[in-house]
């Protein structure tokens, strides 16, 4: 089917031609893709867009100065946001109770559902997009900059600009190894061996064993790109934000 070959074959894109995605296509993807499913049709979510350079340049550092940020035509910030529905329920005599992290998740997953969406309509209509995941990494500085009330949390951050690059496709690990019938089926270590042979084969993977001095693929996420220590600081952080933003008591 078609639309399964373009979804198979899509892949992140980081350069960007020097072209402006006009206002009015992100508004209509957007709108779009705001039909995603959503906890009790709350919608609980907001978009915030940085088109002007000198606030891309200010976001930068906070996402470890990708240059997509500030190469991209436009940059959306995605927020899971409560702030918008307990005003609507305060107006309307209405008390809410929603300042806790069950709350919290239910947005996360609203905005998540919404940034899906808008990632594969936009990159139907020939965009180019790239996933910043280190909006949670630091969501101090950009709740600052973008003057994020409380029970308004930034989740994700999308970079979006007509291509200038089609680069190689990321592997993806075999099928039958994530899909589970009727219970979860743990794996063994001859699963293992298969589930991981074409990514620890891949000439990058030898490549960044080698120059981190590692013996196995694994070790270079567990002791380089995503250290014990750097989770548990960053989630102290993380722990503390939602505090702040009043997520959490």
């Amino acid at each position: 089917m078609e639309h399964l070959d373009f979804i198979k074959n899509r892949r992140s894109i980081r350069k960007y031609k020097n072209q402006i995605v006009p206002d009015e296509l992100i508004k209509d993807l957007l709108e779009e893709a705001f039909r995603a499913s959503t906890m009790g049709n709350m919608q609980l979510y907001s978009v915030v867009q940085t088109r002007d350079d000198e606030m891309k340049r200010k976001i930068a550092p906070f996402h470890f100065n990708q240059p997509m940020i500030t190469d991209a035509s436009v940059v959306l910030t995605f927020c899971a946001d409560f702030n918008r529905f307990s005003k609507w329920c305060r107006e309307r005599q209405a008390e809410p109770g929603y300042d806790n992290f069950l709350s919290f998740i239910n947005a996360f997953s609203d905005a998540l559902l919404v940034v899906q969406n808008f990632c594969t309509l936009a990159e139907a209509n020939g965009l180019g997009i790239c996933y910043i995941g280190t909006t949670i990494y630091n969501p101090d500085p950009i709740i600052d900059l973008l003057r994020l009330p409380k029970l308004v949390m930034p989740v994700a951050t999308i970079t979006v600009g007509y291509p200038d690059e089609h680069p190689e496709q990321t592997d993806r690990l075999p099928v039958d190894y994530l899909i589970h019938k009727e219970t979860y089926h743990d794996y063994s270590s001859e699963d293992l061996d298969v589930c991981y042979a074409y990514k620890e084969s891949l000439p990058e993977s030898q490549t960044y064993i080698a120059e981190n001095h590692k013996q196995t693929l694994a070790q270079v996420f567990t002791d380089v790109r995503y250290k014990k220590s750097d989770n548990e600081c960053m989630s102290d952080g993380l722990l503390e934000t939602l505090r702040k933003q009043g997520f959490l008591k």
